[in-house]
């Protein structure tokens, strides 16, 4: 009892921040005007009507690499570029000694306005991600978050209904009660099954993983049927473990964003300059100033489609641990 209890306070709580939801609908009239100013472009997040910057901000285990008085210039320079999209994980936040939700909370609050916020929860056990959300949010002193997603679903999430009735069941709720706008999942190397998941839980968005090797057939088979039910589509892992001899970044990010559906490609940034070499590629490609030959770059890159040089493949991998 006493956990249902701490679970409907914090629903509760949350019902709260409807009202300061309902604002930041209303402050997207300006984004034509924000955009302009700002020069990254936006794309529409599926049925969300969220308008998000092309190039996103990943706060995962390559911006964790940065040290305390370096990532904090990348992340205000982010804002200021024009990125709006910002996504993080409770657990993104080994070896470095304030989690990347923390360091959100230091810098984010202050354009709260202006930028969307998402982060993850990985238990499946409700007690448990209940109790990890609301650690979550005092980390990002946030009110509620535009976009909630659970954690990397795949196939060892055997029984998809049961997820539905258990952890997925109670994210519905956090959008009921205002402390998520928008939910949905996050999945990295299975197109055939997390089109499944798309279908049983017609999620708002959808984190997924693509890039010019085609592991997992995530944007052949997932992605089709993503934009059918119009799920807002965030791409991830375009660069990781495949930028250097392989491709160039600008290639690989034109890559993704060439995917019909895709609203934002999540990077994790390390340095102030990749961070504007990737806006500058952005505004090119939406330029329409690109020469990407996409079936020559997938023969090249072809031979690193798998577990064997994708590290975030391996069965063991976990994103906080950038030492995989």
């Amino acid at each position: 009892m006493k956990n249902r209890m701490s679970r409907r306070n914090f629903l509760q709580q949350s019902a709260a921040a409807v009202t300061a939801a309902s604002a930041l609908t209303s402050s997207l009239s300006s984004a034509t005007l924000q955009e302009a100013l700002a020069g990254l472009p936006r794309r529409l997040l599926g049925k969300t009507g969220l308008r998000v910057s092309m190039l996103g901000f990943g706060g995962g285990s390559q911006w964790l690499k940065v040290k305390d008085g370096e990532w904090e210039p990348i992340l205000e320079r982010a804002v200021a570029l024009g990125i709006n999209y910002f996504d993080t994980a409770p657990n993104y936040k080994w070896g470095a000694t304030k989690s990347s939700e923390e360091r959100f909370g230091e810098i984010l609050p202050a354009h709260r306005k202006s930028v969307f916020l998402a982060t993850k929860i990985d238990s499946r056990d409700v007690t448990e991600a209940m109790k990890v959300l609301e650690k979550s949010m005092k980390a990002m002193k946030a009110d509620y978050l535009d976009v909630l997603l659970l954690h990397s679903v795949s196939e060892k999430d055997k029984d998809i209904a049961a997820l539905e009735k258990g952890v997925y069941g109670e994210i519905r709720k956090l959008k009921e009660a205002g402390t998520a706008r928008f939910i949905g999942f996050s999945s990295m190397n299975d197109g055939a099954r997390t089109t499944e998941f798309i279908e049983a839980l017609n999620p708002d968005v959808s984190l997924l993983a693509m890039n010019a090797t085609k592991y997992g057939d995530v944007a052949e088979k997932a992605l089709p049927v993503a934009r059918q039910k119009n799920v807002g589509v965030v791409g991830m892992k375009a660069m990781r473990d495949i930028v250097g001899a392989a491709a160039t970044p600008k290639e690989l990010l034109e890559y993704v964003w060439g995917h019909p559906g895709v609203a934002t490609l999540l990077v994790g940034h390390v340095s102030v300059q990749m961070l504007e070499e990737n806006v500058e590629s952005a505004k090119s490609f939406a330029a329409g100033r690109t020469d990407l030959d996409r079936e020559e770059l997938e023969k090249r890159v072809a031979h690193l489609a798998g577990p064997h040089a994708l590290c975030w493949a391996r069965p063991d991998y976990v994103d906080w641990d950038h030492e995989v």
